[in-house]
């Protein structure tokens, strides 16, 4: 039972209430600001922190065996254009391979308008089993699939229609993810939880990298190309059992189980329900359009520099600078390792300082540090190429450990879904999935090596201009939610601090 905060101010009362508002400025700030300002006790959320926890670690886990799967063609890429594509120049196959894997970002914004809708209507944790089961299926297909030399034309032709159902499912896992975590967790400890979501999506990079150089040292490159790749995607078949099971073992969020089993909220979750049943994209895109637009302009300068660094970066080694495939992907595990062990506390800065200053760092060194850091990685030595990529690594990692917390603060609640999952994906499609397609023609056009470090500057450019004009939600309730805490004490204390002093 929770038991209710008393309301009646104390003998120090406005010792008290300025304590509150000390420790809380800016909760107090965000409850100012709206309309009905006075909170009941029954108003605010006091987390279960084991319960915060273990939805934390089953989404993460989820989104590792995700983008385990999704990561596996990145580093096959040569190999996948080797098999599935006619014999010809090594620029167009890879061209190919890289053409592949853009599609599958061409369907990621209809999951996201599919599965946003539905997340609101049946709940987080069944859509988030949904996209794990079509996601396994996918990958686990094209390791089934017979090569070029074998069946010919079908041979490409199946091999996109598998990407597009990754792609799809794809279209719901991070916007799904996201607001689940960021639903669940404390407004004071949002970023460090939702950075977890990130450390998933690293271990999945780095699992599936690992994977691909083991591989590949064990077997050799002609192995590897003969029957080897399929054994990654293979793996994908037994990881994705487990994480639909971690996934169907989550309680669904405490905002949607309210709207769900409350009477007094009964009328407006159906109302809710009903609008997302028919599917009513229109409203978001008439109503948030303007929040809509600062999200694909922030995940799209995210997601090159993302993709760059750590879906095209082991290519760029092997194709153009002449790495042995295995020793550009040992470069970026390393790296990725150690983005791992710094994430979390990337989190714990964003709650102490707030989104904007790290995420203004990270599209700031972008621009700062693209360049001299592709100028190291063309020496070619095993140091210039280390901390290059390191630079790069220190720079992305300040996204990486921030956006999870702030994206879905950008939308309201009744919304945060389906306009998260719309917007985010637009701008997947739009240019992340298109960075290693678009920064192989630029180098094939140009014949500069340096077009990467331009692109990435480009877009840190975009996403300086984005961070600048967003609004700074550290510490405080996502839109459209009351406030959540984490003991009774603080509820109790953020109810008191607005109880009326008396004047005598």
């Amino acid at each position: 039972m929770e038991r209710e905060a008393a309301t009646s101010p104390t003998e120090n009362g406005q010792e008290s209430d300025a304590a509150a508002i000390r420790r809380h400025p800016a909760l107090f700030r965000a409850i100012r600001r709206r309309q009905n300002p006075r909170l009941r006790r029954s108003d605010i959320t006091v987390t279960d922190e084991a319960a915060v926890k273990r939805a934390v670690k089953a989404a993460s886990l989820g989104n590792a065996m995700e983008w385990f799967d999704f990561g596996i063609y990145a580093y096959l890429a040569g190999t996948i254009g080797r098999v599935f594509f006619p014999s010809g120049s090594d620029t167009a196959q890879l061209l190919s391979s890289f053409a592949t894997f853009a599609v599958a970002f061409l369907v990621r914004p209809l999951g996201g308008m599919v599965f946003g809708p539905m997340g609101d209507k049946i709940g987080r944790k069944k859509v988030l089993a949904l996209t794990m089961i079509l996601m396994a299926i996918g990958t686990a297909a094209i390791g089934l699939i017979p090569g070029y030399d074998s069946i010919g034309f079908w041979a490409p032709v199946l091999l996109i229609l598998f990407r597009l159902l990754q792609g799809f499912s794809t279209g719901g896992e991070y916007g799904g993810a996201s607001t689940f975590i960021a639903e669940y967790a404390p407004d004071k400890r949002r970023g460090f939880f939702g950075s977890f979501l990130e450390l998933g999506t690293l271990a999945g990079y780095t699992g599936a990298a690992s994977l691909v150089t083991a591989l590949t040292a064990w077997l050799g490159s002609d192995t590897m190309d003969a029957w080897g790749w399929r054994i990654p995607f293979l793996v994908a078949a037994p990881l994705g059992i487990v994480g639909v099971y971690l996934r169907l073992k989550l309680d669904d969020t405490p905002a949607f189980l309210q709207l769900q089993d409350s009477n007094v909220h009964i009328s407006e979750a159906a109302t809710a329900v009903e609008t997302t049943a028919r599917g009513d994209l229109a409203k978001i895109f008439r109503t948030h359009w303007r929040m809509l637009i600062l999200c694909i302009a922030l995940v799209g300068a995210y997601n090159i520099t993302d993709y760059m660094l750590l879906s095209y970066m082991p290519t760029y080694l092997s194709d153009e600078l002449h790495y042995s495939e295995s020793h550009g992907l040992m470069i970026l595990v390393a790296t990725m390792v150690l983005l791992m062990l710094i994430i979390n506390q990337i989190g714990r800065l964003s709650d102490r300082f707030g989104r904007k200053p790290l995420l203004m760092t990270g599209m700031i060194g972008f621009f700062v540090l693209s360049a001299p850091a592709f100028v190291l990685v063309q020496d070619g030595s095993l140091l210039a190429v280390s901390v290059g990529m390191l630079m790069l690594g220190l720079s992305l990692v300040c996204l990486l450990g921030t956006m999870s917390a702030a994206l879905p603060a950008m939308f309201p609640t009744n919304v945060r879904y389906g306009s998260l999952s719309v917007g985010y994906n637009l701008s997947a499609s739009l240019f992340g999935g298109t960075t290693p397609l678009v920064i192989t023609a630029l180098i094939s056009v140009t014949g500069s090596d340096m077009m990467p470090a331009y692109y990435a500057m480009a877009a840190a450019l975009v996403g300086v201009v984005a961070v600048a004009c967003m609004k700074e939600t550290a510490q405080q309730p996502l839109e459209g939610s009351p406030p959540s805490v984490q003991t009774d004490e603080e509820a109790a204390e953020i109810v008191e601090a607005q109880a009326p002093t008396p004047k005598f």
